[in-house]
C-alpha cells in the first residue's frame, strides 16, 4: 500500500495535458468482445480500471496486445462465452457492460455482481428491464447474474431512472438484436456518445447518442476498427478546481470546452477567471473565492463527480456554501476527512452546509474512494503543512500519474510505502 505526502501552500502554475476518459474507456473496452475481431483503442487512459478490464479480457479468451502506455490491440475472436466470477469482477463497476457485449454476441453471459466504490446505492434494475424486454431470461443466484436469451428481438423500453450505465449496457446488447430498439430517458453523457460512435465504427446502426431518446437498429454482424477516447471532462474539472484552490494560473489542455460547461460556470461565480480555446482552457484565481450552492444533476446538470473536489474549494471560500448530492447517497464520507483538516461542514441526509474558513491544516487522512481521493488531495494543496493520504489506489482507479501532473505545476507531493 502507498500513501501521498503533500506539502501545502504552492500555487500551481504551467500546463497540463488531460488523458482519455475513464468513464468511456472502461464501456469500450468490454464493447470490443461484439467485434470478434480486432480493435484498436487509442487515448485510452493508463489507470488501473483499464488494466483490470483488459487483464479480464485476457483471462476470458481474448487476446490483448499493449501498443503503447496509451494504446491497446484486442482480439476477441477466440472468445466463446463469457463467465467473469467474483475476483474477477471486484475490482471495479464497469464490469457489468460485459453482460451487455456478450449477450449481444453469443446470446448468454454469467457475470458476478460488480464491485468498484462504495459511493451509494447503484441497483441494476434497469439493466435487466432492458436485456428482459429485448427476450432475455435473468437469474440473480449467489450474487451471479446470469442472462441468456434463444434471440434478441428490438423492443421500446423506457429507463424509469437516468442511468449512464444502464444506457450504454442496452446500447451494446442492441446492436445484434432483430429489428429496432428505442431506449426512451436515456443517459446523454459524453461518454455514451463515444460509446455509439466506437460501435457505429464497428458496423452498428445508431441514432440519438446525446439525446434521451437513442434509436439502435441491429445488424447480423460488426466488425473491428480503430477509435480514439474522448478527453476525461472529470480529470480536467479536477485540475481546474486544484487550480482555483491553489490561486493558480493553469492552462489545460486536450480538452472538450463544451463538456466542462457546468463547473465553468461554478468556478466563475466563484470569481475564478476561465479562459476558454478550441481544445482548452486557462484558470486564473487571483481574487477572494465566493462560496456558492451547487446542486449534482445528471448531464448536461453539475456532475456527481466533482461533487467531492469541490466541497474541498467551498471550504475556504468565503461565506456559507450548500451542496445537495441528488445522484449518490454515499457521496459524502469524504466530510469527515475534511474536518480532520479544519473545515466546517455539517451533513444532513444528501446537503452539505459548508462555512468557509480561512486555511486548512495538514493532518493524515484517508480516501474512501476515487473521487473522495482527489478530493483530500486538493485539500492537501490548500492546507497549511503536510498532509499524509492514504489508501491512494483509489486514485489510481481514475486520474493518471497524478503526481507527475501535479509536480509539473509545482506542487510538493510525493509516493511513500
Amino acid at each position: 500500500m502507498e500513501k501521498l505526502i503533500i506539502k501545502g501552500g504552492q500555487m500551481l502554475k504551467g500546463t497540463v495535458d488531460i488523458s482519455g476518459f475513464k468513464n468511456a474507456a472502461v464501456a469500450l473496452i468490454p464493447a470490443t468482445v461484439l467485434a470478434g475481431e480486432t480493435c484498436i483503442i487509442e487515448n485510452l487512459p493508463d489507470i488501473s480500471d483499464v488494466k483490470y478490464l483488459a487483464q479480464m479480457l485476457v483471462n476470458l479468451g481474448a487476446t490483448v496486445k499493449k501498443i503503447d502506455a496509451h494504446t491497446l490491440e484486442i482480439n476477441t475472436v477466440n472468445m466463446d462465452s463469457c463467465y467473469a466470477d467474483y475476483e474477477m469482477a471486484k475490482n471495479l463497476r464497469a464490469s457489468y457492460y460485459l453482460l451487455g457485449a456478450a449477450l449481444g454476441r453469443f446470446k448468454k453471459a454469467q457475470v458476478s455482481y460488480p464491485g468498484g466504490c462504495c459511493i451509494g446505492n447503484r441497483p441494476i434494475d434497469q439493466h435487466i428491464k432492458g436485456f428482459e424486454a429485448m427476450g432475455a431470461k435473468i437469474v440473480v443466484d449467489h450474487g451471479m447474474i446470469s442472462v441468456e436469451a434463444e434471440k434478441l428481438v428490438g423492443a421500446e423500453i423506457y429507463l424509469d431512472v437516468v442511468s449512464v450505465g444502464a444506457t450504454i449496457n442496452i446500447m451494446l446488447a442492441a446492436t445484434m438484436a432483430e429489428g429496432q430498439t428505442v431506449i426512451e430517458n436515456a443517459a446523454k453523457e459524453p461518454h455514451i456518445v463515444d460509446v455509439a460512435n466506437f460501435l457505429n465504427c464497428m458496423g452498428a446502426d445508431i441514432r440519438g447518442a446525446g439525446t434521451d431518446v437513442i434509436k439502435i437498429r441491429g445488424v447480423e454482424k460488426l466488425k473491428g476498427c480503430r477509435h480514439s477516447v474522448i478527453p476525461d471532462q472529470i480529470e480536467a474539472g479536477t485540475y481546474m478546481i486544484a487550480a482555483a484552490a491553489t490561486n493558480g494560473d493553469v492552462i489545460i489542455n486536450n480538452v472538450i470546452p463544451k463538456h466542462l460547461e457546468a463547473i465553468t460556470a461554478k468556478l466563475r461565480e466563484m470569481d475564478v477567471e476561465i479562459i476558454e480555446g478550441d481544445d482548452s482552457l486557462r484558470v486564473l484565481a487571483n481574487k477572494p473565492l465566493k462560496n456558492i450552492n451547487i446542486k449534482t444533476l445528471v448531464y448536461p446538470g453539475f456532475p456527481t463527480d466533482l461533487q467531492q473536489p469541490m466541497s474541498s474549494l467551498l471550504s475556504i471560500a468565503q461565506g456559507t456554501g450548500i451542496i445537495t448530492e441528488t445522484i449518490f447517497e454515499g457521496r459524502f464520507k469524504h466530510v469527515d476527512e475534511l474536518k480532520r483538516m479544519g473545515a466546517n461542514i455539517k451533513v444532513e441526509g444528501r446537503v452539505a452546509v459548508i462555512q468557509g474558513v480561512q486555511k486548512l491544516m495538514g493532518a493524515s487522512v484517508a480516501a474512501t474512494d476515487l473521487r473522495a481521493g482527489a478530493a483530500l488531495i486538493i485539500a492537501a494543496l490548500m492546507a497549511e503543512g503536510e498532509t499524509e493520504v492514504e489508501n491512494i489506489h483509489y486514485v489510481d482507479r481514475g486520474y493518471e500519474g497524478i503526481i507527475d501532473k501535479l509536480s509539473t505545476l509545482g506542487a510538493v507531493a510525493r509516493r511513500v510505502k
